[in-house]
């Protein structure tokens, strides 16, 4: 909280008292007083011309805290520098002026703050409230600002009590107001039994640690803090006060004589010293220029302002100037990361509210889904029983098919039987005519000639033989597939019978295919007998060649007879003639 924003918060309080008809206007007259007021305890220049310019009074009327701002920063606020007036004096101005119509303290006596508490209890709230107008106080900073004043009392705060009546009172603005909470300590509602110059020290203590920045001073009856002289070098007791930049030191608890500052910054440091000279609990602070040596009371007391004083180094370290403040902000960050968790989980609970509601919902569409899946349910078993029925039926129509085509299978492998015995026999034919040709090559060129057509009739035969076993395996393929098509449903029955059609189509061709291997067959046959035909031609010829090779090995002699002759020759070849008739058949 800067300063501008730490001046208008009490500058409305005074701007608000002189608003006696609560309508947010104030008569020109009065703000011009206020105005000289603020110039004054402000130690700012007066500008009376810009002062009497503003606020003349051939205008209209009072004038709005809006209508008023632009003055109050131009020529007060933008002028104030800090450290250059009496912030208290400040306070006390606007105090006065918004005391005199709104604090009412108990007219017999009976309040346990005086006055000059009440505007020391003014002065914190101003600090601890929200930076929203109408000024306010969280419940929280409440609860903090007491329990501080209790501590300095030593004495416990009722949370639960506290609890209860910031919840009666605080509903519908978010906290409470400085009257109301003035009021709450004038009650003694939380401060029964306690001395009204007890409360007036704490709230004084208070004051100077939040307001006045005063991180920590001796308290009687304690006593005060034994410091050693720079040049004499002598111990003198002396009443410490501790800020966060300055450590201050007099000669009395009334702080009416001071002897001397310590300047504190970032570089200083504090140290624990071993007893001497006859002290104890020795420490000192070390600074860019000078060490200086204290004696505290006790090892309490001395942690007490060694810790202060670190602390106050710290702030120097970190830039900031008041550790209150630090505290605040901190505070209220933790209010504001408090309210999003809040606000997260009531979002959340909404969220999963909206999701048991929607469960419901799913739940009851899905008991209705449900009701309808058990009555598609019973549809779909009526439907089954009924398709099931019609599988049966066609099951029985397959079977009755199936049997009818393994009949006709085993019928066609009967005959595929045959014909492969045929063919065996047909190759061992073949073989022996081979045989006989290769007898019969070298001397006879029909012989070859016959052999190379039995030859090729063995190659279309083997060519046949090589169909017949691809038809087969044609059929085979059309029986499986015939088998897979009997166990498809009820709505592929069409196409199952259909294909069925073509299965018995190709079967038929394949038949036919058979046929025509059969007439292949006996082409073959009449191919062979006509080479059996060429052989036995062949064989005759060979004969003929025998007996005039006969002829010719034994020549005619000289009075020799022809008949005799050929019938040598004829009896020579006779032999020859029965093993070659022997081995034909």
């Amino acid at each position: 909280m800067d300063l501008r924003a730490e001046l208008l918060k009490s500058i409305w309080y005074a701007f608000t008292a002189l608003d006696v008809e609560r309508s947010g206007k104030v008569s020109k007259s009065q703000l011009k007083v206020l105005s000289h007021n603020l110039y004054t305890v402000l130690c700012i220049p007066h500008d009376p011309v810009a002062l009497e310019e503003h606020f003349r009074d051939d205008d209209d009327g009072p004038v709005s805290s809006q209508g008023y701002m632009p003055y109050l920063n131009t020529y007060i606020l933008d002028k104030v520098e800090e450290g250059a007036f009496v912030k208290e004096n400040f306070d006390e101005l606007c105090w006065t002026l918004t005391a005199k119509k709104n604090y009412k303290p108990d007219r017999n006596g009976n309040s346990i703050i005086s006055h000059q508490d009440a505007f020391k209890l003014w002065c914190l709230f101003n600090f601890l409230s929200e930076d929203k107008y109408p000024l306010v106080m969280v419940p929280d900073e409440v609860e903090y600002l007491l329990k501080k004043i209790c501590t300095a009392m030593n004495v416990e705060l009722n949370s639960c009590e506290l609890d209860d009546y910031l919840s009666q009172e605080s509903q519908g603005q978010g906290g409470l107001t400085v009257w109301q909470f003035l009021d709450m300590v004038n009650s003694g509602r939380f401060l029964r039994g306690i001395e009204q110059e007890a409360i007036s020290m704490a709230v004084e203590e208070v004051y100077q640690e939040v307001i006045q920045d005063v991180l920590k001073q001796a308290r009687s009856p304690h006593g005060y803090l034994w410091k050693k002289g720079q040049l004499r070098r002598n111990w003198s007791e002396r009443w410490f006060t501790l800020k966060p930049s300055v450590l201050s030191y007099y000669m009395s608890e009334e702080r009416k004589e001071k002897k001397g500052n310590i300047a504190l910054d970032k570089h200083c440091c504090v140290e624990v010293l071993p007893d001497r000279d006859g002290k104890r609990c020795m420490f000192c602070v070390k600074t860019s220029s000078r060490t200086y040596e204290m004696s505290a009371s006790d090892t309490r007391q001395r942690q007490e302002w060694m810790l202060a004083i670190q602390t106050a180094i710290r702030l120097q370290a970190e830039g900031k100037k008041s550790l209150h403040k630090d505290l605040k902000q901190k505070r209220r960050e933790q209010r504001e990361q408090r309210e999003q968790r809040k606000a997260a989980k009531e979002e959340e609970m909404q969220r999963l509210k909206q999701l048991q509601e929607e469960k419901e919902r799913k739940l009851q569409e899905l008991e209705l889904l449900k009701e309808a899946q058990r009555q598609a349910e019973i549809l779909l078993q009526e439907e089954e029983q009924r398709r099931r029925q019609q599988h049966e039926e066609m099951q029985r129509t397959l079977e009755i098919q199936l049997r009818e085509a393994e009949q006709a299978r085993a019928s066609m492998q009967a005959e595929m039987d045959l014909k492969q015995a045929e063919a065996e026999r047909q190759r061992k034919r073949i073989q022996e005519l081979e045989d006989m040709q290769e007898q019969l090559q070298e001397a006879l060129q029909q012989e070859v000639k016959a052999r190379q057509d039995e030859e090729s009739v063995r190659y279309a035969q083997a060519r046949l033989l090589a169909e017949e076993e691809e038809k087969l395996k044609q059929l085979m393929k059309l029986k499986e597939e015939q088998e897979e098509y009997i166990i498809k449903t009820q709505w592929e029955k069409q196409v199952l019978k259909q294909e069925m059609e073509n299965k018995n189509k190709c079967l038929e061709e394949a038949q036919k295919q058979l046929e025509e291997v059969r007439v292949n067959r006996q082409r073959v046959d009449q191919d062979v007998v006509v080479a059996q035909r060429k052989l036995r031609q062949a064989s005759t010829n060979v004969k003929h060649w025998n007996v005039q090779m006969n002829r010719l090995m034994h020549p005619i002699g000289p009075g020799e007879k022809r008949t005799n002759a050929s019938a040598v020759g004829f009896a020579g070849y006779q032999p020859l003639l029965s093993r070659r008739d022997s081995s034909l058949k």
